[in-house]
């Protein structure tokens, strides 16, 4: 029988989506908010009450929060998912788009995109500012025929936004296998199987090179760390989408993308998080 951890989270100020997005740098499984608390969810012995209040200490740092507690609690084997999807709401991210899970009916108005979402503890629900983010731009810059390379893509849902908003084909790649196989049934249910190629592994075995758009929703330092095989991806005249990103990670992140040849052309933020479109100088 597995063994899960629990982990709830008090902060102040309350800034749920900004803990919640921190945590998923760390091999969790799940995170539901639960006001007043953010809890985290993972295996027994996959990540210690120490690396995440190591990241809460790096808010404190970096003075997004004032102070933090963090309880710890073990149970066997349960169906996060379950309890996670009771959390999940029906999103409108924009005017054309929205996203909704399985579970809950939603009577879409004239023009309105309506995506069907089920996470299976995978990230990219549209909960999060920076999903919502990455949606509002691939909404502005998503042409008709476009190829597309989405990197870490989580339940794939901007893959699937991608291709429906007109782009001709999409590369989804993650590394975990829940999203692998969370993408494909996403797919499915939204009918775009055929167009968007859920990938398990990582952006350097995508040997395609010439993405007119290329999307990565993931935190700063993988970004700072696969920026080369990123812009690599995209072809000459194409798009660079760059989030899970807070405002403080915004002049690495140019510094770094800059000495690949890219700039910064537009750049939205929510709360603490910002999403940055980026194009060759």
């Amino acid at each position: 029988m597995k063994h899960f951890k629990e982990f709830v989270i008090n902060t102040e100020p309350e800034l749920y989506e900004l803990v919640s997005g921190v945590l998923w740098k760390l091999d969790i499984t799940g995170v539901t908010v639960e006001e007043p608390y953010v809890k985290a969810f993972s295996e027994s012995g996959k990540v210690k009450k120490s690396e995440i209040e190591t990241l809460l200490e790096s808010l404190v740092q970096e003075k997004l929060i004032e102070s933090y507690a963090v309880d710890e609690n073990e149970f066997e084997e349960r169906n996060w998912n379950e309890e996670w999807e009771k959390s999940l709401n029906i999103i409108e991210v924009s005017d054309k788009i929205v996203i909704r899970p399985s579970t809950k009916e939603y009577k879409a108005r004239e023009g309105q995109l309506v995506l069907t979402i089920d996470p299976k503890m995978s990230f990219g629900t549209g909960e999060h500012a920076t999903t919502r983010l990455m949606l509002l731009m691939v909404e502005k810059y998503v042409k008709e025929g476009m190829n597309v390379l989405d990197v870490g893509t989580g339940t794939g849902v901007l893959a699937i936004a991608a291709v429906r908003l007109g782009a001709s084909h999409a590369v989804a790649i993650d590394n975990d296998e829940w999203c692998y196989d969370n993408g494909i049934e996403n797919c499915q249910v939204n009918s775009v199987g055929s167009k968007v190629d859920i990938r398990l592994g990582e952006i350097s075995q995508v040997e395609d090179k010439n993405f007119d758009l290329v999307l990565a929703n993931i935190n700063k330092n993988i970004l700072m760390d696969i920026s080369q095989e990123l812009t690599a991806h995209v072809k000459p005249g194409g798009t660079l989408i760059l989030s899970g990103l807070l405002f403080s990670d915004e002049e690495d992140i140019t510094g770094r993308y800059g000495k690949e040849g890219f700039i910064v052309t537009d750049k939205k933020q929510i709360d603490e998080w910002i999403s940055l479109v980026m194009k060759r100088k």
